[in-house]
């Protein structure tokens, strides 16, 4: 007997309907597993920023080794280095800003600590002379000396770190040194008022320091006992009767004219004796300076020891040639005065016949100094008259051979010293 097709064909499709739906819970039991066998993942840690200082803004850090030092020093986990942010780490500027509000909220330790991390960061001259003076406000003169040194080796320009050294190194009772910062500052800012007035001081403080070294120590000045001897008295055995009062008087008086000969013989004497032991100190300061010329680093340094030398163009020759020609522009950089250029020239001239290569590097490396033709053109009529003459005299004299020659006529117009 023949089925009916219809009735056929609705068994067929909840046949096939009834298999989507197996095939549906089959899918969903899998998933049920899926997730019954899957481990649960630990919940994500939060993120560990570094502990904030005062109100440290977020700044970007991206040095490894940095972060680990960081986290290291403010006992952060470092197995949570992964989960940190760029942006949760300090670095030199946010450290030095911060040190400048302490400062001002006069909290000095803090103040330093937050230096001392902006330089590990970073060094900046900045950041060791703003250090140096919170070492100077808790008077730890030392210390504020050697990071005003260090400030100086990263910027011989920078006049705080010269100022603040000189105060230093007052306290330290070094007047010389502190002397020499002082007017090197003021050769910088001819026309600021404080260094002006530090610079009197520690002149002052350098002129007593010389006076005592070369007079000695102050001799005590007390006065002979006047000793009044009564009638009948006696001395040693010996009866005492007074002097009239008419030979006291002419006595005292012929022994005061006496004491003022003496006095104004030995104030001359004394003034002479100055005048020597201040030359002699003077010639063993320059022996001395002489055995220890070494080449200097910077603009301070050569100024510094040029004019520990002055007065002698042979040491002075000696110090120039410790210096190679082609680093004078880098020692220099923009701190060369118009007088020391001149002086420099002058000096050049007296080696200039024996090692004249040697004189026309120095000249034509002076040009390449920065500034130079500002220095030229603030040259004063009496120093461009002496380049002149050196020039003429010297320089450009019918001894020099013609090759040198013609170096030099190009020099002198590099020198505006055209005929």
């Amino acid at each position: 007997m023949s089925r009916n097709p219809s009735k056929h064909g609705r068994d067929q499709a909840m046949d096939f309907q009834g298999f989507l739906n197996d095939l549906q819970d089959w899918e969903l039991s899998l998933k049920d597993k899926d997730k019954k066998m899957k481990p649960q993942a630990p919940q994500k840690e939060k993120s560990v920023s570094s502990r904030n200082i005062g109100k440290t803004p977020s700044v970007n850090y991206s040095s490894n080794s940095g972060q680990f030092d960081y986290m290291r020093n403010y006992g952060v986990d470092s197995t949570s280095t992964s989960l940190m942010t760029e942006e949760s780490f300090p670095d030199a500027t946010s450290e030095k800003e911060l040190g400048n509000e302490y400062f001002k909220q006069k909290k000095f330790k803090e103040a330093i600590e937050c230096y001392s991390r902006s330089i590990a960061f970073s060094p900046t001259a900045v950041a060791y002379a703003n250090r140096a003076m919170a070492y100077l406000k808790i008077r730890r003169f030392q210390e504020a000396e050697d990071d005003c040194t260090e400030a100086l080796n990263l910027d011989d320009r920078y006049i705080k770190a010269y100022s603040r050294r000189a105060t230093a190194r007052k306290e330290l009772g070094k007047y010389k040194e502190c002397f020499e910062d002082a007017e090197f500052a003021l050769r910088l800012e001819p026309d600021n008022q404080e260094i002006k007035k530090q610079y009197t001081e520690a002149r002052s403080l350098y002129d007593k320091e010389i006076l005592q070294k070369v007079s000695g120590p102050p001799r005590s000045s007390g006065q002979g006992m006047q000793k009044v001897v009564s009638s009948g008295s006696k001395v040693n055995g010996h009866s005492v009767h007074p002097v009239p009062n008419n030979i006291q008087r002419s006595g005292v008086s012929a022994i005061q004219g006496h004491t003022k000969k003496n006095h104004r013989t030995g104030k001359q004497e004394l003034m002479k004796s100055v005048q020597e032991l201040a030359s002699q100190a003077a010639s063993r300061a320059k022996a001395e300076a002489a055995k220890n010329i070494t080449p200097p680093k910077s603009a301070y340094q050569f100024e510094a020891s040029w004019r520990g030398l002055s007065d002698d163009r042979a040491l002075q020759a000696r110090l120039l040639k410790a210096v190679s020609p082609t680093a004078l522009p880098q020692i220099f950089k923009n701190a060369l005065s118009a007088s020391l250029l001149v002086d420099i020239i002058k000096c050049v001239a007296t080696f200039f016949i024996e090692e004249m290569d040697l004189a026309i590097r120095y000249i034509e490396n002076l040009t390449n100094v920065s500034r130079f033709d500002l220095l030229i053109m603030c040259l004063s009529s009496t120093d461009r008259d002496d380049l002149h003459k050196i020039w003429d005299e010297v320089f450009c004299s019918e001894a020099t051979p013609i090759e040198y020659a013609e170096m030099l006529d190009k020099l002198r117009s590099r020198y505006c010293l055209n005929r």
